[in-house]
């Protein structure tokens, strides 16, 4: 069996964020040749299956960059955490750098998760954290904390390095970004290469090749485990530099480019 392991943004929608009728009729014909398809992003579960084409086709969804495994039918198959002490830890300095900080739980994202900042200009943005109360999400029973992310402007993406430089080596958990102006924080049980791996085992399938499609350093992981790995021609060039092949941007359906030339479709 071939599984097909694709990102979402940057990737599988264009840049008005949707999946493009090309795009998704690739994604009908590899569902009906019997193929496995797995959307495989930094989205939390909620922000993923506000998508037709990912209800109408019941497809599995490793979410939060591997954090949490959801089954075709939206049960959870696996999940992991960040420790609360960690959490604690690392938010005074992310506060002191001054990005913005989204926390990711089993209960929602506080503030607000990203796909509700794009398309906001940062003076729309920089109201919804300021002097946002961090420490009542502690307060919540059962918590589970599956992501901590820090953006920046784009205009000062130094804040980014600043960050990674400030933790590196502290903390023990995983580090990687979606896009130059953020940094995401998971446990070290997840991203989406483990992810990938982790699934065949929860659902006793065996890949006989792995296709992955991405365009951020989050996907690298996935990279890594994939038979195929396939950048999208709108990925920076660090990121094409460590795949198997290069299709058109998300704008032009590359990820429909590229399936119909892996399958000499």
């Amino acid at each position: 069996m071939k599984c097909f392991s694709i990102d979402l943004d940057g990737t599988l929608l264009n840049s008005n964020h949707e999946i493009s009728e090309e795009n998704f009729k690739v994604l009908q014909d590899l569902h009906e040749q019997g193929h496995s398809i797995i959307i495989n992003t930094g989205r939390a579960f909620e922000d993923v299956i506000k998508f037709d084409a990912v209800r109408r086709l019941k497809l599995p969804v490793i979410s939060i960059n591997g954090t949490v495994l959801y089954s075709k039918t939206g049960d959870v198959l696996y999940e992991a955490s960040l420790p609360i002490s960690i959490y604690k830890d690392l938010l005074p300095i992310l506060k002191e750098i001054g990005v913005w900080i989204m926390v990711y739980t089993n209960q929602g994202g506080f503030p607000c998760r990203n796909p509700e900042l794009q398309d906001k200009s940062p003076e729309e943005i920089a109201p919804i954290f300021q002097n946002y109360d961090y420490d009542q999400i502690l307060e919540k029973e059962n918590l589970k904390i599956y992501k901590v992310m820090a953006v920046s402007r784009v205009d000062q993406l130094e804040k980014i390095d600043q960050v990674k430089k400030a933790v590196e080596g502290k903390f023990d958990m995983s580090m990687a970004s979606s896009h130059p102006n953020n940094v995401e924080f998971t446990s070290t049980d997840a991203n989406k290469g483990v992810a990938l791996l982790r699934y065949q085992e929860l659902v006793n399938q065996k890949f006989d090749e792995i296709f992955a499609f991405g365009d951020g350093g989050n996907d690298l992981d996935q990279f890594k485990v994939a038979t195929t790995s396939v950048a999208m021609g709108n990925a920076p060039f660090f990121i094409q530099q460590e795949v198997d092949m290069i299709t058109k941007t998300n704008d032009e359906n590359g990820f429909a480019y590229a399936v119909r030339h892996l399958l000499n479709i």
